[in-house]
């Protein structure tokens, strides 16, 4: 902290050799050392207020020895304890690096922090582990007002955006006169928790000394023989934190702090800084009451006493160099804590001149005739700080809010360390609040080095590993948030980006790959002509259709045959017909659905198959009513006739028609997409609009189907010349079996397999009704037309 000192004394002298800062006055300091003990710190501050000779508080007699304001520093318990002596006397404060918390607003007023707010810098640090992903981190914090405060209402921010803390740990607290044992003890506690925990990144929350407990580490592990895992941590250091160093530690080396991220005070190169430190020789600088101490403690040399014993080693000559010195001893470039004090100087010089300049520049005028000085009222220049706003010579501007904190931003400072002990500070980015939103943080990846382990590499710091595209996280329990598990994302979603909190549905249109981390466009699915199944049931439906219209030829050829003529010719005409057509409906299925398909297709099949059922429904009673007519007596024999059977196939026909039609006029069938039903595949299809329609429809059908297979079943052991209620029954009873499985098929399948169903159904019913009533009469015809005889039939019933 040597060059503190001289950064102030470089401010003083430019501006006493500046004639347009102060041209009728000259700057005078005093430094305390107060070894960041309060008692120190207080006594130096009564020392302000006294004589200088004697020691007498509060009774100042010195009128050379004003004190026109004070800079405390570099720790923030320093600002404190000095605030609370000197706010009493209303003098001006500054503090150039870590802002004390002050509630007092009494001594809040007089106080100015070359500091800025702190929100600032909390916010740029939750933005780099942001841009990162750094989610999992220790805190590490020197247990200080500032240090409580960070806790207790900065990480719970960090916490709503999603950063999690393995590990919130009390930095002990740095003693330099006593219970050193206590302090080493409290290192290696803290160290092991640092050591074994999984974050690559912590984040020290400290003061300008808290760089020396992080320099102790390597040796830590060396005594306490504990592996050094600390190379690998990412530190990320706060402002009020800078490179300090202690004695016993020149010869410690830095690669601790390699790869380091430092958010630091803005600072920029002072001009002549670098030569000035360079002139400084100890035999030359009486004024200098350190030089001395630092030159031995530096060069490890010694200076002879004025009388006694003379030394013959290590006899400082005072013709070392300091900008010899490794950084780690002495930096030559100057600090931002070095270019904060340095900028207080000026500040208060600043303001020193508005005073004199101002409306009381006549009175003031009068007052040094009399002999008295501005600084007789030191809270005078208070009011000339609050609203001062000057540029300094490098071009920057000064000025502070209504909490008197410096208007300013921060560097972000990257450490890239060397063998030899030096190390270089790297600006990477900065964090300036009066910056546009998008440029308020500003990082140069490329520019960082990290740590050795790392190699090129950005380190990771999470609680586990990030689930892969395709997964989702889900939370571990009794675990922070940011520790979760992946699980595999739910059917019909995807996850396109790694570490999803939750996957995202496809697209009504698309369905997940199997990986899960795209959606694909659904291939459009119809039971099409094109393909082999729609192929087989086209064929099969004509064959059958051809099958039909052959079996009716030969019913019209032979038409004037007894078995042609038996049981209503006209009945088995319409009969075959219906069939006929009901092997050439599920044409109507096949192929891309359209307005006109799927308004015809389910009421074409309804009413066909209405029509094809009543007629056996029909020729069925008529055949159990001939024969009972038969008996003697039989009222039963007016009814038998075509007037009966004309009318039971127009009834049911024109029942099925009006369901039909009142679907139609109601809730009708229109095309529709399924985009749910079959994960990969968009199925065109008729939508049936009423449900309900559609099943009356099937179950008036079903009605008829079952009362002619329980007539026919009635039938079935009657005289076989010209019953066809045995083949009836047969038949009904493939009809019933086919349709009474088609329901649970329908209601199962899926996509186009639905359609199929339902036309396998229409071509098995059908092709039963025509297999078992038809072929036992074209066998007749065809083949023993010697049995197609009246006389012949006749015979064989009376035998």
């Amino acid at each position: 902290m040597y060059q503190h000192t001289l950064a102030f004394a470089f401010a003083v002298m430019e501006i006493n050799e500046n004639p347009q800062i102060l041209p009728n006055l000259s700057l005078g300091f005093h430094i305390y050392n107060s070894h960041f003990v309060a008692s120190w710190t207080y006594l130096a501050s009564l020392e302000l207020l006294s004589t200088w000779t004697n020691f007498i508080p509060n009774y100042k007699c010195d009128s050379k020895d004003t004190t026109v304001a004070v800079i405390g520093g570099p720790d923030s318990d320093v600002g404190f304890f000095m605030s609370t002596i000197l706010s009493i006397y209303k003098v001006p404060q500054f503090t150039y690096a870590s802002a004390p918390v002050i509630n007092d607003q009494t001594q809040s007023i007089f106080f100015q922090r070359m500091f800025p707010s702190g929100d600032h810098q909390y916010l740029g640090i939750l933005q780099l582990l942001l841009l990162f992903r750094w989610t999992w981190i220790g805190v590490i914090f020197v247990e200080v007002d500032n240090g409580l405060r960070f806790v207790h209402m900065v990480l719970p921010k960090f916490s709503e955006k999603g950063i999690c803390f393995d590990f919130i740990e009390t930095l002990p607290t740095l003693y330099f006169s006593s219970d050193v044992g206590e302090m080493v003890d409290g290192w290696i506690n803290t160290y092991k928790v640092i050591s074994d925990s999984t974050a690559n990144v912590v984040l020290l929350h400290g003061e300008i000394h808290t760089m020396i407990f992080l320099r102790m580490f390597p040796r830590v592990s060396e005594f306490e023989n504990i592996p050094l895992r600390t190379k690998s941590k990412v530190w990320i250091m706060t402002a009020q934190m800078e490179f300090t160093s202690v004695p016993f530690l020149k010869y410690f080396e830095v690669d601790i702090i390699h790869g380091a991220l430092l958010v630091a005070l803005h600072s920029t190169e002072v001009t002549g800084f670098q030569t000035f430190l360079k002139r400084r020789n100890p035999k030359v600088e009486s004024r200098d009451g350190f030089i001395k101490d630092f030159w031995q403690q530096a060069f490890n040399c010694h200076f002879p006493p004025p009388v006694g014993d003379k030394i013959d080693e290590n006899v400082c000559t005072g013709e070392e160099k300091v900008e010899t010195l490794p950084g780690s001893v002495f930096e030559t470039t100057m600090t931002s804590h070095s270019y904060s004090l340095y900028s207080a100087v000026y500040t208060m010089a600043h303001a020193l001149q508005s005073m004199d300049s101002s409306q009381f520049k006549p009175r003031m005028r009068a007052e040094r005739k009399t002999g008295r000085t501005m600084s007789e009222k030191p809270w005078q220049l208070h009011h000339y700080l609050r609203r001062l706003s000057f540029n300094n010579s490098l071009g920057e501007t000064f000025s502070f809010d209504e909490n008197g904190e410096l208007n300013a931003g921060f560097d972000i400072i990257n450490w890239v360390t060397f063998p030899n002990q030096t190390f270089l500070r790297v600006k990477v980015g900065s964090i300036d609040p009066f910056a546009p939103n998008d440029k308020a943080f500003s990082l140069s990846l490329d520019a960082i080095e990290w740590p050795r382990p790392y190699h090129k590499e950005t380190p990771s710091s999470l609680c586990n590993d990030l689930c892969h595209l395709g997964r989702r996280r889900t939370k571990k329990e009794g675990k922070p948030f940011c520790c979760y598990d992946c699980l595999p994302c739910p059917a019909g979603e995807v996850s396109t980006q790694m570490d999803m909190d939750s996957c995202t549905p496809c697209p009504e249109d698309h369905y997940p790959n199997k990986e899960q981390d795209h959606c694909i466009p659904k291939d459009v699915s119809f039971l099409s002509y094109r393909e082999a199944l729609g192929i087989s049931l086209t064929a099969l439906a004509l064959f059958f259709a051809c099958t039909t219209a052959l079996v009716l030829w030969i019913f019209l050829k032979y038409k004037e045959t007894p078995i042609v003529k038996a049981n209503n010719r006209n009945l088995t005409y319409l009969l075959i017909i219906s069939l006929l057509l009901s092997f050439l409906c599920p044409l109507l299925f096949i192929g891309q659905p359209d307005k006109v398909r799927c308004l015809l297709r389910q009421t074409t099949f309804g009413i066909i198959f209405s029509v094809a059922v009543s007629c056996i429904l029909a020729k069925t009673i008529i055949v159990v009513l001939a024969f009972m007519a038969t008996k003697p007596g039989s009222r039963i024999r007016k009814w038998v006739g075509k007037p009966l059977a004309n009318s039971i196939v127009l009834s049911c026909s024109l029942t099925q028609v009006v369901i039909c039609a009142v679907w139609l006029a109601t809730i009708p069938p229109f095309p529709d997409a399924d985009m749910h039903s079959l994960a990969e595949e968009i199925v065109l299809e008729c939508n049936e609009g009423s449900a309900i329609m559609f099943y009356c429809m099937l179950g008036f059908m079903g009605f008829l189907a079952m009362t002619s297979f329980s007539v026919a079943f009635l039938g079935r052991k009657l005289p076989d010349n010209f019953n066809e209620a045995k083949f009836i029954t047969f038949s009904m009873m493939v009809f019933c079996s086919v349709w009474l499985s088609f329901v649970p098929t329908y209601l199962s399948t899926k996509g186009k397999y639905v359609v199929a169903a339902e036309v396998f159904s229409i071509l098995a019913s059908s092709a039963g009704l025509l297999g078992c009533i038809f072929p036992p009469k074209c066998y007749i015809i065809l083949i023993r037309p010697e049995l197609n005889d009246r006389h012949q039939l006749m015979r064989r019933r009376s035998q």
